[in-house]
């Protein structure tokens, strides 16, 4: 019989037990033939050693002999079975072989998932040894970088002080943070086992809570113009998702899939957060928040009014007109007064004196003195 499952007992042979497949064969009628019996339990050996690798087990029913079970390194038990043709019972012998001394892991969840700030316990059994005191370890990789958690039975790096093992070889973590997100190794080395390592590996994920998103809204569109919306959160883990409301009114993806938005144009992107207005309406007025979530938890940011407002065309128009005519009422102003001579200076100083013409043979001085120029007389002979 070949079965699957089940876990060693401190015996090494005794517990192998468990469901799965199971082809049972009888013994020879006749006289034993030795030669024969061996060749068979034999490559039953080899059978164990290839499906046993993590805990299988095979047993032979019939009637085999005790002298071969120890010769080929299997486990004997006798007693009772029930022959194949339906004859009954008779007395017979079970064969048993198992993988001795394989030491072997199992995790009751290889994904963990928790929220910041709780506990989490990361599964690491042992289902098979006969080593009682093997030696645990546990690694953390992270950004590709492996350092030790559990090392020569003390808990090592940024763990210490938040974690414990539990049991033998589980370890549990508290006041998670969302640094302690990694891929943890659990290794275990049993001495006394033929299969001496083995090893499980385990993903914990470490959700966080998104805080207060950033929005920008602007305050005034003219209508038929374009608006957009803005909303940003960076903190949560795993990546929020952005949802936009109006007035507390939750706004669709696409306001052509709503009826109730129709006479509006725009488009939500969730995972970006950005509401886009390809032309507003006055409808589009109100009051605009947005809201973060993710599996961990959610936030909003404070409410923000948006006011569309109409163009006054003929206003504009007539705005335009009326600078025209100051413009050029200011500038016929300008000309007028160069005309009539109000930009021109007409005042002169003392430096700027200018000399009369001066007769042939008179010179004329200026003395410190005096301050004015006086003349002297020259002859010509």
């Amino acid at each position: 019989m070949v079965t699957r499952g089940g876990s060693q007992g401190p015996g090494g042979l005794g517990a192998c037990a468990g469901p799965g497949i199971q082809p049972r064969a009888s013994g020879p009628s006749g006289p034993l033939d030795m030669a024969l019996w061996r060749r068979r339990l034999l490559g039953l050996r080899y059978l164990c050693l290839l499906l046993l690798f993590r805990g299988w087990q095979v047993e032979d029913q019939g009637d085999s002999i005790p002298q071969a079970a120890p010769l080929l390194g299997l486990e004997m038990k006798t007693g009772a079975v029930s022959s194949l043709g339906g004859r009954g019972e008779s007395s017979g012998i079970s064969l048993r072989c198992c993988l001795v001394g394989a030491v072997n892991l199992k995790s009751s969840n290889r994904n963990p998932v928790v929220q910041e700030f709780d506990s989490v316990e990361l599964s690491c059994i042992i289902t098979d040894s006969q080593t009682s005191d093997p030696r645990i370890e546990w690694k953390k990789i992270q950004d590709d970088q492996t350092s030790y958690v559990f090392f020569e039975n003390k808990i090592q790096g940024d763990l210490a002080g938040r974690a414990e093992i539990l049991g033998k070889t589980s370890l549990k973590i508290w006041n998670v943070t969302r640094s302690d997100a990694a891929l943890y190794r659990c290794e275990v080395v049993a001495r006394n086992d033929r299969k001496e390592i083995d090893e499980i590996a385990i993903e914990l994920t470490v959700q966080v809570k998104p805080v207060t998103p950033v929005c920008r809204v602007p305050k005034a569109v003219p209508a038929g113009k374009m608006a957009t919306l803005q909303c940003q959160e960076s903190e949560g883990h795993p990546r929020p998702h952005y949802s936009w409301y109006r007035n507390d009114v939750p706004l669709p993806t696409d306001s052509r899939a709503n009826p109730r938005f129709r006479n509006s144009s725009f488009l939500l992107n969730s995972e970006t957060g950005t509401l886009v207005f390809s032309a507003v309406h006055k409808e589009d007025s109100g009051q605009y928040y947005c809201i973060a979530s993710n599996d961990a938890g959610s936030a909003r940011c404070e409410e923000q009014e948006m006011e569309v407002y109409d163009l006054n065309i003929a206003g504009i128009i007539g705005g335009v007109l009326v600078v025209l005519a100051v413009l050029v009422l200011i500038t016929l102003g300008i000309c007028c007064a160069y005309r009539r001579g109000y930009f021109i200076n007409s005042k002169q100083d003392g430096e700027s004196y200018k000399s009369p013409g001066r007769p042939d043979g008179v010179n004329y001085i200026r003395t410190e003195e005096e301050g004015d120029f006086r003349h002297k007389s020259s002859f010509v002979i």
